[in-house]
């Protein structure tokens, strides 16, 4: 990196600001399906929120290697130079939103989100906005959002796209409640690695993620960590905002929706793939969600 695109990295600032000043614009929501290779090197004007939803990726910056795999979500801020790599076969699936945070930057099109090298415009930065009581959301980048964030972000990419009358207001609306969301995931992580059985209820529930079709009964996850179930129950609650069985059902109905989205399995075989043994009661679950069946669900989804 020059000289001088070091200074324009820097311009790159924060405000300690309240949240009734936050007012985030979206510049862009999409989702994308890439095959595996390096992307190019680049700088954002604005910030970027990167969730994998299937597949694996890499990205290269701060002189580090940040691992990504589905369901996990990348924090990119301006001015910072990175590199994203697709490193799963036959493809990797992201959404991706560009935002600021107080609605300043007039986009019409790439050259407004990403810095053109040969004429970077150091006053065009976008400031990070700070939320009071927590830390910058950029200083650790790496988040895995809950049921609840990606399904507001599932939305954002639908009313983006669809530019119905109030779409702005709509998607101002579901980026606060995202970047809410992912402050309170900061919290927990926090508090999870300040208990002493904290990162382990952490390292289940990234199991959880990874596993959903698996035993996860309060039982079984008590054996797991060797506490009584009361106990491990209170402490999960504390750490993930929710009880296990009702973190589980939202973990398994994110990826019943994607496999009924993504893939031809049948409905039974989505059912089976994300812990249900029974068809009716899948589909009862799922129902009670998403205020669909899933097989209305697929067809509508297929239309969108």
């Amino acid at each position: 990196m020059t000289e001088q695109n070091e200074r324009y990295a820097a311009q790159a600032s924060r405000r300690l600001s309240p949240y009734r000043d936050w007012s985030p614009s979206i510049h862009y929501a999409q989702t994308q399906t890439l095959p595996p290779g390096k992307m190019n090197l680049r700088r954002l004007y604005d910030f970027e929120l990167l969730y994998v939803s299937h597949g694996a990726a890499r990205t290269h910056m701060h002189d580090r290697t940040y691992e990504l795999t589905a369901g996990q979500l990348l924090f990119l801020s301006p001015g910072v130079f990175h590199q994203n790599e697709i490193v799963s076969e036959p493809h990797a699936r992201f959404i991706g939103i560009h935002f600021d945070f107080f609605d300043e930057l007039e986009v019409q099109g790439e050259d407004d989100m990403v810095v053109n090298e040969d004429h970077p415009q150091s006053d065009k930065f976008a400031v990070e906005a700070v939320a009071p009581d927590f830390s910058p959301l950029s200083d650790n980048p790496i988040y895995t959002p809950g049921h609840y964030a990606v399904s507001l972000m599932e939305q954002l990419v639908h009313e983006f796209a669809m530019r119905r009358p109030g779409y702005e207001l709509v998607c101002k609306a579901l980026m606060m409640n995202i970047l809410a969301n992912l402050l309170r995931a900061q919290f927990a992580r926090t508090k999870a690695n300040a208990t002493v059985h904290g990162s382990r209820i952490a390292e289940m529930m990234e199991a959880m993620e990874r596993a959903p079709e698996a035993d996860w009964s309060n039982k079984s996850l008590a054996a797991k960590l060797n506490m009584n179930e009361d106990h491990m129950a209170k402490l999960f609650k504390g750490i993930a905002g929710k009880p296990p069985g009702e973190y589980l059902a939202f973990i398994r109905h994110r990826e019943a929706r994607r496999l009924l989205r993504e893939t031809d399995l049948t409905v039974e075989q989505v059912g089976h793939q994300v812990g249900y043994e029974d068809l009716h009661y899948f589909s009862r679950v799922f129902k009670r969600h998403e205020g669909l069946a899933p097989r209305d669900y697929r067809k509508l989804s297929r239309i969108l």
